[in-house]
């Protein structure tokens, strides 16, 4: 069973650009929430990330975390994805 993962983002953010590079390069699929366009959605991660706007943050099974600045051995190890 595939795991649910969302992916609150900005348009202008290059971390965000790039951590939605990874996923897709990595074949994973994920749901996109613009926090730009969703109150709820920044009200969400400013709640998950102690007050802070911190973009992307993801969200996977219950758990989140954040990827700001973009880090892909972070990525790799909290969405547990094998090095290639």
């Amino acid at each position: 069973m595939a795991r649910k993962l969302r992916v609150y983002t900005t348009r202008w953010c290059p971390d965000c650009w790039r951590a939605k590079q990874f996923l897709t390069r990595h074949g994973l699929d994920f749901e996109e929430i613009n926090i730009e366009e969703a109150p709820d959605a920044a009200e969400f991660i400013m709640s998950v990330n102690g007050g802070r706007r911190r973009v992307p943050t993801f969200e996977m099974e219950g758990r989140t975390f954040n990827c700001s600045p973009f880090d892909p051995t972070l990525l790799r190890r909290e969405l547990e994805i094998a090095i290639e």
